[in-house]
Parts: C-alpha cells; sequence; structure tokens
C-alpha cells in the first residue's frame, strides 16, 4: 500500500514536470488563442498525464510516448499552417463573416453550427442589443466573435463632452428563421396586424425569406433577409 502511494508521488511529480516541458516546448497562448485543433490536442495531453500520475500499473515509457507524440503532431500542424495559406485554413479554420451591413449569413452560421440565439447572446455579452448598432459580425477560428460597431458621429461627441445617451431599451425578436415569435410579439405590444403591415410596408411577402426580424420601443421593425451568397473568407 504505502509503495503504491510513493509511486503516485513520484508519477505525479514525474507527470508535472513532463507536462510543463511539453507546454514550453508548444508555447503558451491564452485559452481564447488557441484553435480547436490545439485546444483539443492540449486536453487529451493533460489527460494523459493525469493517467500517468494514477495509474500505477501503466507502463511510463508508454504514456510518455504518447505524450511525446501528441506535442509533436501539434508543433507539425503548426509548422505547416506557418507555411501555407491553404492548410492554415484546413488545420485553425477561416474566419467567417455572419453579419454585414445589415445582412445575415445563414449559410455560414450553418457551416459555424451556431445558433442565431447563441450569436444573439454573444452581441449582447458584448453590449450589443440591438444588431442596428453593428457593422460587422465575424467568427474567428478560435470561436470567438469580433464585433465592427456602426461608428456615430453623435455618440462620439456625447463621449467626449460627458453626455449620457438615452438608455437603449430591449428588442424583442419577432420572427426568427422565417417563423414568427407570438409570444415576442405580443410582448413588444404588437399584433399580426401591425406585423403584416410592416411588413408591406417593406415589401416582404414571403417570412420564410426572412432570417430576423426585431422590434423596439419605437415600433421600429428591423428585417434580415436572408442572403444565399456567401462572402469571401478572411485570411
Amino acid at each position: 500500500m504505502i509503495s503504491e502511494i510513493i509511486k503516485v508521488i513520484i508519477l505525479s511529480f514525474s507527470s508535472v514536470i513532463i507536462l510543463f516541458l511539453l507546454t514550453k516546448i508548444i508555447g503558451s497562448r491564452e485559452i481564447s488563442q488557441l484553435s480547436m485543433f490545439d485546444y483539443i490536442n492540449s486536453i487529451t495531453i493533460g489527460s494523459i498525464a493525469a493517467e500517468m500520475a494514477i495509474n500505477v500499473e501503466s507502463n511510463f515509457l508508454h504514456t510518455l510516448t504518447a505524450m511525446i507524440i501528441y506535442t509533436i503532431m501539434i508543433l507539425l500542424f503548426a509548422f505547416l499552417s506557418n507555411k501555407s495559406v491553404i492548410l492554415r485554413r484546413y488545420i485553425n479554420g477561416t474566419s467567417l463573416i455572419l453579419y454585414n451591413n445589415g445582412m445575415l449569413y445563414k449559410q455560414n452560421f450553418k457551416k459555424a453550427k451556431l445558433d442565431l440565439n447563441e450569436f444573439l447572446i454573444s452581441c449582447r455579452n458584448k453590449g450589443y442589443f440591438n444588431l442596428a448598432d453593428i457593422n460587422t459580425a465575424i467568427l474567428e477560428p478560435n470561436g470567438q466573435i469580433s464585433i465592427i460597431p456602426i461608428a456615430s458621429e453623435d455618440a462620439v461627441k456625447n463621449k467626449n463632452l460627458n453626455i449620457n445617451s438615452e438608455q437603449e431599451e430591449f428588442t424583442y425578436n419577432v420572427i426568427l428563421d422565417g417563423k414568427i415569435i407570438e409570444k415576442n410579439l405580443s410582448a413588444s405590444g404588437k399584433n399580426m396586424n401591425w406585423l403584416n403591415k410592416k411588413l408591406k410596408e417593406q415589401k416582404i411577402s414571403d417570412i420564410n425569406d426572412i432570417f430576423l426580424a426585431t422590434c423596439d420601443k419605437d415600433s421600429n421593425l428591423s428585417i434580415y433577409l436572408k442572403k444565399a451568397k456567401i462572402p469571401s473568407y478572411l485570411v
């Protein structure tokens, strides 16, 4: 029993030291900067190191070899991605334009396997409660969403003069992916007659063409159509 505990202690120290050395070899980056491939491999190496520490019956050299192989593969893929732009897109992924100039790109949402509600939550977490305040939203290869806000001369002037702008109110999503959200429409104080009238004003004949429609406190209906054409990838 005591001998097994001593062995676990030795293996634990060894795994920590090896993991530290391999991490130094791979290089230090923030979690938000890791690609999905690097992130998964890092977790795998950590799992192998944990297995090395607690499994006294495991073969030390076999476990160490597995950790080294994973590290070599990470370094190899990093080298290839630095040498070739084409390989970089396959290995690290590419940036996808999700929203630009009032247009949502549904096919890019599908490619990213990103739900529209998840996208809106990310926008709100960054302080953007209305898509009308966003010029461009880009999904980066590491899963982070970068936002380019719409430049507002009034906002800049108010900030410089320390003038507080009017409090922004919550906007209701009344149409999501071609489906009317009746509860949100009712919560906004509007009904189907109002919605049909607004759609007619904007010459929208088919609700299925709408990816997202929002209603604000001033009864403005913002419509974002589904975009068939996919924009070019960013490098």
